[in-house]
Formats: structure tokens, sequence, C-alpha cells
């Protein structure tokens, strides 16, 4: 049993993990395949899969696999691999396509995964071509909310399953996150970031506002109550409210678009954070919505994925700019992932080889720490 601190969580402070969590490559491995190889992890939305023949290719856990709309319409997702000498079939990020062909030596694959073609291999040809123990492989997926899920376990639950508790726990309801209309809503500026850091302090980080005072000027002007400290996730329902002077969540706190058409006025003028574990989190504004998505590279790397989306009738307009809102949190972010890569480089510290201490304002944070200790089998 590895013990995650020495101290004890009697009185006002408890404990964090301790440091060997953050750096231990065999840990790392235990939460791939204990965590992100059993869960529902975000890979894209469903738009850009809207039509026959359309797909998208991405990776889960190191595993390259396609996400394609049938010509019958239904949405499957294949491992990205060629059953004949395992060449990656799909290469682009995404397209459009009639047959799923393999560059290496043209075995074809119809959309349903069936192999439909095998060049100069008439010998054999009748014994693979439409036989299912030949096609290509499935792998689990599923919608929510107009965004794609993959899950690499043999028979997981439904993606509901996973995903509406967290939305529970955050509103007390459905109905609230359901009038941001996700699934309407396109992407209009996305950005990539390399984070020196260990998965799991990304999400720490990412769950208490203790540090905003700190390093996030920008983001405590537009929501004056982060100031102390206090954030709003682990208060059910609650938003965090904008600055009286500002009209939208932007760097100018200036506003040029109307709330998105299926909020109710009681959404206005409020910010809410969500924490998807383990690979995403979704923010809510009145006018768009920003969804990072995380992606554990090694024990000590990191990939974030942040897209900002519109409604696309205002994405239309000649004069649409979303670079006031996206500059916001772009800078929130940069600021988040350069705190992040201060941990970690002190991870492996023996100062904290024990680990270090929550005071209340952070404590929620226990909650995800109990959440990862039992997916690896080390509670207790």
């Amino acid at each position: 049993m590895i013990p995650t601190s020495s101290i004890s969580d009697s009185g006002s402070l408890k404990s964090t993990l301790k440091g060997s969590l953050y750096t231990d490559p065999a840990i790392f491995e235990r939460e791939k395949k204990s965590i992100f190889s059993k869960s529902w992890i975000l890979a894209g939305y469903e738009y850009e899969v809207a039509e026959p023949g359309q797909y998208i290719s991405t990776q889960v856990q190191g595993e390259n696999i396609i996400i394609v709309r049938g010509k019958d319409n239904v949405l499957r997702a294949f491992y990205n691999v060629c059953r004949h000498r395992g060449a990656l079939l799909c290469q682009a990020s995404q397209g459009k396509m009639g047959v799923i062909r393999c560059p290496y030596h043209s075995w074809s694959y119809g959309l349903d995964g069936m192999l439909v073609g095998v060049p100069n291999a008439k010998e054999c040809r009748q014994e693979l071509v439409r036989n299912e123990k030949f096609g290509l492989v499935r792998a689990h997926i599923g919608v929510w909310h107009g965004l794609l899920w993959l899950n690499l376990s043999d028979d997981p639950q439904p993606v509901e399953k996973q995903l509406d508790p967290e939305i529970m726990e955050r509103f007390g309801e459905l109905a609230t996150f359901s009038r941001y209309s996700i699934e309407n809503l396109r992407v209009a500026h996305r950005e990539e970031y390399d984070v020196a850091a260990n998965w799991k302090i990304l999400i720490e980080n990412f769950q208490e506002c203790y540090h905003c005072s700190t390093i996030h000027p920008e983001l405590t002007q537009t929501i004056p109550e982060f100031c102390t400290g206090v954030g709003t996730q682990n208060e059910i329902g609650r938003g965090g409210k904008f600055n009286q002077s500002y009209e939208a969540f932007s760097l100018s706190g200036k506003g040029t678009r109307p709330r998105i058409k299926t909020l109710l006025p009681e959404d206005d003028r409020l910010y809410y954070g969500i924490t998807m574990v383990p690979n995403a989190f979704i923010n809510l504004t009145p006018d768009h919505i920003i969804i990072h998505r995380l992606i554990p590279e090694s024990v000590n790397k990191s990939k974030v994925i942040c897209d900002w989306l519109f409604e696309p009738e205002q994405m239309a307009k000649p004069d649409f700019d979303p670079m006031d809102a996206v500059n916001l949190f772009h800078r929130v972010n940069q600021q988040d992932f350069a705190a992040c890569e201060w941990c970690q480089a002190n991870m492996d510290s023996k100062v904290y080889e024990n680990g270090g201490f929550l005071v209340p304002l952070e404590q929620h944070v226990t909650r995800f720490y109990n959440y990862v200790l039992e997916a690896i089998d080390l509670k207790g």
C-alpha cells in the first residue's frame, strides 16, 4: 500500500497525493489501463461527421481511431489499423471518402468496416472479402450533447451513465446544461498547448480557484468574486457573476453577440466551469462555450486542445470576430499551464515525497484524489 501523505486529515488541512504519483511511470501505466482505457474519452464533435462518408481520425491512449458516418447514416468507430499488415488507413485528421482504402496494398473496407476489396490475391479473395473475421475492429462510440466520446473497453456502460452524473453534481439537474445546446454550436477557434505536467495536476488546477487572485488578473477582473479564492465548481448550481461593468466574457468586457438563443434571461452574465473526468473541461458563457480536451502523453507531459464554440449564424456574419473572447481564456490557459509546470518541476523532490497540503478552499479536490486512487487500486 502506497500512502498518499504523511500528514493527518484532521484539523483544517487535508493531504494532497504524494509526489511519486505524478512522476512514477508505473503509476501512469496503471492510470492508462484503469482510467483512460475504461472511460468515455472526448474525441470530437458530431457535426464533423454529419454526412455519409465524413470521417475524423484521432488517438486514444496510443490507439489510432477512425470515426466515420456510414452510407446507412450510422456513426461507427474503428481502429485505424489495416487487418493485412497493420498500416495506418486514414492519415488525414478529417475528410470524406466512399471507401476506406489502405495506402500500402490497397485493401479496401466499406464504411461499415467490412473488407470489400483485396487486389492481386484471387487465390484467397473469396476467403477474405465480406468475412467478418477480417473486417476492421470496432471501438465503442457515444454521442452526448453533440460531442463524440470513445471507449476502448470491451463492454462499457452507456456514455450517459458516466457523464450525466457530472452534470447533476454541478447543477443538481440536467436542464440548465441542456439549454446551452452544444450540439448546435461550431468551433470558431482552436488552440493547442503542450504542458510539461502530469494530467492530474491540470485537473487539480481547474477544480480550484484558490490560485485565481494570484495568477489570473484578467479572469478576476471579469469575475470579481474569484478574487476571494472561492470558485463555483464545488457549489451546486452556482455560476460566477460578471463584473457589473462587463457585457461579456471577453478580454475587453465588451459584448458584440446576443446570448445563445436557447438560453434564458437567468443564464445571462454567468460563467460555469465543469470538470468532466477524466479528460474534459467545459466552460459555459452566455454567448460561447469553451471546451478543453486533455490528452495525457506521458507521466510528465500533457497536451490540451482548447476549442471556442459559437452559434453558426453568428459565425456567418461578416463582422464576426471571436478573438476578444478567445484572448481572455487563452491567457487563463497560459497562466494555468505555467503554474502546473511549476508544480511538476518539484514532484520528485524529497521535500514533496509525502505530498503537500490543501487549505479548506481547495479541499473539494480530494474527491478527485479518491477517484484516482480507487481506480488504480491504491485507496486505503
